[in-house]
């Protein structure tokens, strides 16, 4: 099964917080899994880490790390997931979280 997983539960799983329900770190750890993150999710620790509004137990370029050992792979952002984003309602008003959904 293909997941695209959002910063909170690619946070969660790094850091190995206890808001992560086992089930999603066993999806997450399941190799017959396809586990995706979207480079705005990376671009969003970057900016919350550089500023002090996000602390990690790693550095940050630790993080390609974390992927590569678990085989998460990431998401680029084309123009296609503007359009798409530029369509989409206001039910997110979050640019992250907006365009991740695109």
């Amino acid at each position: 099964m293909k997941y695209l997983i959002d910063t909170h539960i690619f946070i969660w799983f790094v850091e190995n917080l206890p808001n992560l329900s086992q089930s999603i770190k066993n999806l997450i750890e399941d190799e017959n899994n396809e586990i995706l993150i979207s480079i705005a999710s990376l671009w969003e620790i970057s900016i919350k880490t550089s500023i002090n509004k996000l602390q990690l137990n790693r550095k940050y370029e630790e993080i390609l790390d974390v992927l590569k050992d678990n085989s998460i792979e990431i998401l680029p952002i084309d123009f296609a997931h503007t359009v798409e984003n530029n369509h989409l309602p206001f039910h997110h008003r979050d640019p992250f979280d907006r365009i991740i959904i695109a």
